[in-house]
C-alpha cells in the first residue's frame, strides 16, 4: 500500500486596498479594490508567487471580481 502525502497550501495576502463604489452581493457590505499576492507553497517552501488585483468585500472578505 502506497500513500502519497503532498503538503501544498496557498496563501492570499492583501498588499494594499482602497475603497470602491458598490456593495457586496452576498452580505451587503462595502467593496474595496485590493492588490493581492498569492503564494503557493510545497512543504513550507514557496515555489510560485503571483500578484493580481481584485474587488473584495470589506465585511465578509469574499472576492467579488478578480482582475488577473
Amino acid at each position: 500500500m502506497v500513500f502519497f502525502c503532498f503538503m501544498v497550501d496557498q496563501k492570499r495576502k492583501v498588499r494594499r486596498s482602497r475603497p470602491a463604489p458598490g456593495i457586496c452581493s452576498r452580505c451587503g457590505g462595502g467593496a474595496s479594490v485590493a492588490d493581492m499576492k498569492t503564494a503557493t507553497r510545497f512543504c513550507h517552501v514557496p515555489f510560485y508567487c503571483k500578484s493580481w488585483r481584485a474587488l473584495i468585500c470589506t465585511f465578509c472578505g469574499s472576492v467579488l471580481r478578480s482582475y488577473r
